[in-house]
């Protein structure tokens, strides 16, 4: 998906980045065992909390990005009647200028 806004598409690279250390440190963890060291351990879990802390910031970011921008994916009255319309861009998307 491209994002016009840069900040969102910094956002979810690094969201991408951060999972998937995330991924690969707890297959190294299944394939190769715990770390016996407790200074390793201790930066083990440092870093993986920091990862969590960066992760759950960005998902912030870009859920409340989405939250602003996204139209409705339902058609049922009640989610209708709850969107602020006036805050869309009533052009078409094919470049032609809005007719109202």
């Amino acid at each position: 998906m491209a994002d016009n806004d840069s900040t969102i598409a910094w956002h979810r690279a690094q969201l991408k980045k951060h999972r998937e250390v995330l991924r690969n440190m707890e297959v190294r963890r299944f394939r190769y065992g715990e770390i016996a060291e407790p200074r390793a351990r201790a930066e083990k879990l440092r870093l993986t909390a920091d990862l969590q802390r960066k992760i759950t910031a960005s998902e912030r970011v870009i859920g409340a990005y989405e939250k602003r921008t996204r139209r409705p994916l339902t058609t049922d009255y009640r989610s209708l009647a709850s969107v602020h319309w006036g805050t869309w861009n009533s052009a078409p998307c094919n470049g032609e200028p809005a007719r109202g």
